[in-house]
This record gives C-alpha cells, structure tokens and sequence, in this order.
C-alpha cells in the first residue's frame, strides 16, 4: 500500500494504520496460541509512537512496514505474541533513540532480546566490506543457534522489503534482489518455509529479469484453462477412488513458481511450451492419529497407481526419512491421460501444515521436545560447524555457506544403520569426519555396499558405508578437495593446523614487515586485494604460502604507498578522477573514463571497435539484450556480469553499494556466444549449417567443434553476433534445417546445465 503524504489526512491515515493493526490482531486471535492481546497492543502503541512522522520512501507512514512484518510472522509463519511484539518493536533501536534497556523496562527481557537480535543484523546481512560481510552474516547465524525466531522475523522482514521494493532506486533493487536470491530463499527453504521461498525468487526473478518475469506470467495466464481441463482429466478417476475409500482429503493442483519454470527452461534448453510439469497433484488427507499417517498415504498411493503408470525412479518417500528441514510428504510421479507424466502430492494436514509455516515456528513453544527440535538441533549443529572454520574470509565463507547450508542432500548409512544427512556429492572422506576427527584424520578407504572404494569416492543416497582406518595414516592438505561437508573441512583444517601453525605465523611476520617498510596500514581490505591478486581463496593460504616462499611480494606494489612509483600511480584508473586519462587495453578498443558514475540512476552501456565504458568480467561474457549489472570494481572500471552468472550472485550479495544498474545503449561490436546443435546425422548437414550461417546470414563462425554417435550429432558452434536478436534468429533458423533436433545458446559459464 502507497499512502502518498497529500492525499490523505493525518485522520485518514490513523484510520488505515488502525485497521491494518486490527488486522494482524484478528489473525492472532484465530491462531491456537495463548491469547496475550493486551501486551500486543501495548508494543504497537509504543512502535506508532516511536515512528511517529517517519515515512517510508513509497511515502507511507514508516508505522506500517512493522505491522506488515508482525503480520507475516504471525499468519504466514504461525509466530506468536512474543515475536509479535519484537516484529512491531524490530526497528525501534534502530531507528529511533529508544535503547534495548527501554523495551526490556516495557516488554520484558525476552522480547528485548529478539529486538537486540534482530538490531545486530539490521540494515541486511552484508556491509560495504568483505569482512564485515562475513562478520555480520555470522551474527544472524550465532543469532539463530541462540533463538530462530530471530532468523524468522528477519525473514518476515525481508519479505516484506521485496514486496515494497518497486519504490527502491535500481541499484538498490539489484543488491536486495540479489541478495535475497543468494541467501534468503534458500535460507527460507532450510527452515521449511516454502510459500515464503517461493515468493522471495519470484520476486527476486520480478526485479532480476523483468521481460522474462513478464513474458512467463502471462504464458501461464494464457494456459490456466488448458491445465484446468488436463487436471480435471487426470483427478476425477483418483477422486472417485478416494471417495470410495471413505477419506477426509483435499485435492488441488498446484502450479510451478515463475523462477522454477524460469529455472528448467534456461537449465534445460527448452521452451515454455516443453516444460510439462508445470503443475502437481497434492492431496492432503486428514488423520487424527498420527501414527496411522504413513499407512493412509501409502494407501492413496495404492489407489493412484492402480489407475496409472508410474515412474519407477520418481518415487520420493519423505514420510519414513523426512527432510532435514522437517518436510514430510510421499511423492510419486504417473502418467496422465495426455501422455505426460504429472507429479502427486500426498501428505496429511499435519505434514501440510509443518510444509507451508515451516516447522522451525512449532520448535519448543509448540511441540516440545520430539522429533521436530531433534532435526532443529542438527541444523544448528551443522551451523556452527561453519562459524567454527578458521576460515574467515567472506567470499569462500559465504560459498561454504552456499555449498554446504542450501545444498540437496543424500542419507547414508552406516554399517550398525545409523542415519546420516550429508550434502550432495559427499565422500568417503566425508562419512569419516563426520563420524569423528580421527576416524577422518586416520581414514585409508571405505567399503561401500560391502565393495572396497578409495576416500574420495562419491556416494549415493542410500549407500551403506563402512570406514576403514590406520593408525600410520596423517591428513593430507589435498584431501579437501574430496570434502563437501563444512564440518568435514573444518575438522580437517583443525587437524592440519597443528602442523601448518608456524608456517602461517612466519607469513604473517614477512606480510606485516612489508607493510611497515611500505609504510602502509595493513587492513582487511588491502589484504583481500592481496589474496586477489595472488589468487588465494583465505587468509591462512596467503600466510602459509608467503611463510613456505610459494608467493613473493617482491614487485607487488601498494597503490597508497608513499614509495610507490608517481609513474605507476598515474595509471591508476578510479572512477570521478577528472584528471585519468584513457587507459588503452592491450587486446581490445579504449576504455573510456566513464566519469563520475551515480548508483542511483541507469548506467548506459557504450561499446564500439575504438572505444567503451565498461569492461567484462572474466567470469561470463553477456551480449546485448542479456540482462546485465555493472559492479564497480577495484580499478574504478564498470564490470558487466550477465544477471545469471554465478559471480554476479556473489557481488550483489556482497558488495552491494557497488552495484550499477545498467542497460545497453549504444552498442556497436560483435560479441562471441556459443551454440549447441543436437540432431540425427545426414551426409551433407555440415554444408547446409555453415552455408546458412555464412552465406545467408553473414555470421562470423570463430569455431566449430561436432561429435557423432552413430545416428546423433552433437554440435558446439562459436560465432560473433551484435545481439541476443541476432541469436534467437540464427537457432530459429538451424532449427529449420532437416535432421537438426535443437539448436540453444549455451549457458553462461558456471550455470548449471
């Protein structure tokens, strides 16, 4: 809602404030919490009054964004009074001079410690530094450990912002976006929130890629009365039969999310018109004991199968071996009346329950000890595993993070079968850490399914695996890179650190000792430039190899030196300096100086043979007509980054106020782009594809590269193109010629494919 300040009277807008606030009221009244109202509104008293004249930048009274955040916790998350409170009382300290110690005086200790949390990590997880970055992100995590409400409420918080984000500058809304998509949702997803994942990547994807936002939302408008009448043909034989089994059920289908089917099409290679799984079937029964849960699901699963084909390999049991976020539910993928396969759905309305709020909101002020705190305290425990790598260095601690937090996970056993939850990809070496660090530490192979495997190998979901020991074996620095789990790496760290402990503290001496003899303060970010430049992922790598003479500092020069090079230091490009002249790039046209660059507004993109205002990033290489951001880097230069480019998703989380909004302005070059063809092999294919897209196209071709397999060739076409026009064009095209299957741009490198 945008109030803005000339339409409405101060009565008037009472009037909204007071009914929005009766509205979060009412919800808590329909919940089966305690009823505490009065303490309820004695903190919305309090926030209003605090807030008073403040404004938001849509224009509408400030008061109204903390009665939103109180009311997504409450009713979309299922909190109670306590968070309530600490969710209308979240910005106060913040934004007002009213301390901790004054709502402790008010509310009591524990809404003040919520508040005091939830104030640590105000203003989004990350700061303009690499460091703070990692510092502050380990605040919401030792937060967490210490009370998840907090993480709960700051994600009411966030979801809030990225419903109002349409008033943000477009700088803004890239870092906010970007942020969310890389922490937020799948952090929303850990917690078993779905819903809210969900809308957090739509809206994500809304502001990221707004054409593409635009053009999938109105595909799925356009199609709604199609997938009604298949869902009708597909549900009302599986109706029959559970009316006929005497059940209380519910049965919807339920529609793909914007970014998922965004997602499978970029991921996949294929139109919106391929993604068949556009919906599934849920059907959510009611069970009054729980206990019998599993045997109703089971039954309905008898049911559907009797009236369709299944997919053997699409069957999902997560009532027997739930998620590690408490999700519960028994999958199973058929065939439909049309032919394609539709995935069902079926879970009880506990599980349904659990599955849209997220259990971690029924953890102790709801349920007790049981099995629900016991998946909690796992992932908790998995959290501080994190936060106790000696690692500090925020980029590789936000990819940890990134890896190991939100990855998909596999469950193995052990010989005695205990169950263990471990990332994707896990190893040998994995199982071992995690069992113990000297089982890790002294780790020589494993048996896996009773076959003998090396440490590195690769496991499966539902592998049995036995470690295998020696008192002579020692831990190797390269076994990290068979780890996936960060509490294998840090229990392998811990142990190697013992024996590398010198050799880092010898680096750190020759480091500083370069510093005082360049005259020059040692800070986080000068020694982030460093690892930089010596392309080393943490600070213990950059001291060890410093102390081990891997590295040299000889000729590394420090550009705020007084004893640099005055030649040296003209060179320096820096975005404002007037005074720079162009810097000429050995491979490619002029970059221009681009001037004083305001984040606030649209940077346009110039780019012609002679000259530009921009560089590429060396991570993907975007054409015009991609969406792109700029990031101004450390030279002063605005990097291009395609918005699916994996690195992107790290600048935007991490380096927020140096982010650009941009879009393509005068653009007059070729860029290079790839192409995979796909098609069944015919003497003289090879001829028609180069003559089409020399000849009739003129296209540059920089290489071509073709494997066959019998009948089938696969094809990866290099060619210089103006824009993503031109390459939409030229795979319509291919796609015409006979024998030719598809024709695709390549992903952006790093994406998945």
């Amino acid at each position: 809602m945008d109030l803005e300040r000339k339409q409405l009277s101060t009565e008037e807008e009472d009037r909204i404030i007071e009914a929005e606030f009766q509205d979060v009221l009412a919800g808590y009244l329909k919940s089966n919490h305690r009823k505490k109202v009065e303490i309820i509104e004695r903190a919305f008293r309090f926030a209003k009054k605090a807030h008073g004249g403040i404004r938001r930048r849509s224009g509408e009274p400030y008061i109204l964004h903390p009665i939103a955040v109180a009311k997504i916790a409450s009713q979309e998350i299922g909190l109670g009074s306590t968070s309530i409170c600490a969710a209308l009382l979240h910005d106060v300290v913040e934004d007002t001079d009213y301390t901790v110690e004054d709502i402790q005086q008010q509310f009591g200790p524990k809404i003040a410690e919520l508040v005091s949390g939830l104030t640590k990590i105000s203003g989004g997880i990350f700061g303009d530094k690499a460091s703070l970055q990692a510092e502050n992100f380990r605040k919401l995590l030792l937060t967490m450990s210490e009370d998840i409400r907090v993480v709960l409420i700051k994600m009411a918080d966030r979801l809030h912002n990225m419903r109002t984000l349409g008033s943000m500058a477009p700088n803004k809304q890239y870092k906010i976006a970007g942020e969310t998509l890389y922490i937020y949702a799948p952090l929303a997803y850990r917690l078993g929130l779905f819903n809210i994942k969900t809308e957090l990547e739509d809206l994500s994807f809304k502001y990221e890629h707004p054409a593409a936002y635009k053009q999938i939302s109105d595909q799925l408008r356009d199609s709604e009365n199609r997938r009604q009448a298949v869902y009708s043909d597909f549900s009302t034989p599986i109706l029959e039969r559970l009316n006929g089994m005497g059940l209380h059920y519910e049965a919807k289908a339920r529609v793909k999310s914007a970014y998922s089917i965004w997602r499978k099409m970029e991921t996949k290679h294929i139109p919106f018109e391929e993604v068949y799984d556009l919906y599934a079937v849920r059907i959510i029964f009611d069970c009054d004991d729980q206990a019998n849960e599993k045997a109703v699901a089971w039954n309905i699963y008898a049911a559907i199968t009797d009236l369709y084909r299944l997919h053997p390999e699409r069957t999902r049991d997560w009532i027997s071996t739930p998620k590690a976020n408490g999700y519960q539910a028994l999958h199973l993928t058929v065939m439909g009346p049309d032919g394609n396969w539709i995935e069902v759905q079926i879970r009880s309305r506990r599980m349904d329950e659990i599955a849209e709020k997220g259990f971690a909101a029924h953890w102790k002020y709801k349920v007790g000890e049981g099995e629900e705190e016991s998946e909690l305290h796992a992932w908790l425990g998995t959290i501080k595993d994190i936060l106790d790598d000696p690692n500090p260095n925020a980029v590789d601690f936000l990819d940890t993070l990134k890896l190991n937090l939100f990855a998909a996970e596999i469950v193995v056993f052990t010989p005695k079968g205990e169950l263990l939850t471990l990332p994707a990809k896990a190893s040998v070496l994995d199982v071992a850490f995690t069992l113990h660090t000297e089982i890790g530490s002294h780790c020589i192979a494993g048996k896996v399914n009773h076959k003998l495997v090396p440490l590195s190998h690769r496991l499966n979901s539902g592998d049995q695996v036995e470690v295998l020991t020696s008192q002579s074996q020692k831990p190797k620095p390269e076994w990290e890179s068979f780890l996936t789990s960060a509490k294998a790496r840090t229990r392998l760290r811990k142990a190697l650190r013992s024996e590398i402990t010198p050799t880092i503290e010898n680096g750190r001496r020759i480091l500083q000792q370069f510093m005082d003899d360049a005259e020059v303060k040692l800070t986080n970010e000068v020694l982030t430039k460093m690892m930089g430049y010596y392309h080393v992922g943490s600070r213990d790598d950059f001291f060890y190899k410093l102390g081990a003479g891997e590295v040299s500092l000889e000729g590394y020069v420090l550009k705020d030196s007084p004893k640099a090079s005055p030649g040296l230091l003209k060179k320096i490009f820096r975005i404002g300096s007037g005074k720079s002249k162009p810097q000429q790039s050995q491979t490619g046209p002029t970059i221009l100086t681009p001037g004083k660059v305001n984040m606030k507004e649209v940077y346009e993109l110039s780019y012609n043979d002679h000259e530009q205002n921009f560089v590429f990033g060396d991570c993907c290489r975007p054409v015009p007509g991609d969406d792109v951001m700029g990031f101004v880097n450390d030279d002063g230069n605005v990097e291009v980054h395609s918005l699916t480019c994996p690195r992107a998703q790290v600048l935007k989380a991490g380096y927020g106020p140096r982010i650009v909004a941009t879009r393509w302005s005068t653009v007059l070059s070729t860029f290079p782009a790839m192409i995979l063809i796909e098609g069944v092999d015919r003497h003289g294919i090879l001829h028609e594809l180069t003559q089409l897209i020399s000849n009739q196209l003129n296209i540059d071709i920089r290489s071509l590269h073709i494997d066959t397999d019998k009948e089938v060739f696969h094809c990866r076409l290099g060619v210089l193109v103006r824009d993503t026009d031109v390459i939409n064009e030229l795979c319509a095209k291919i796609k015409k010629i006979a024998g030719v299957q598809s024709a695709v741009r390549e992903a952006e490198s790093g994406e998945e494919s």
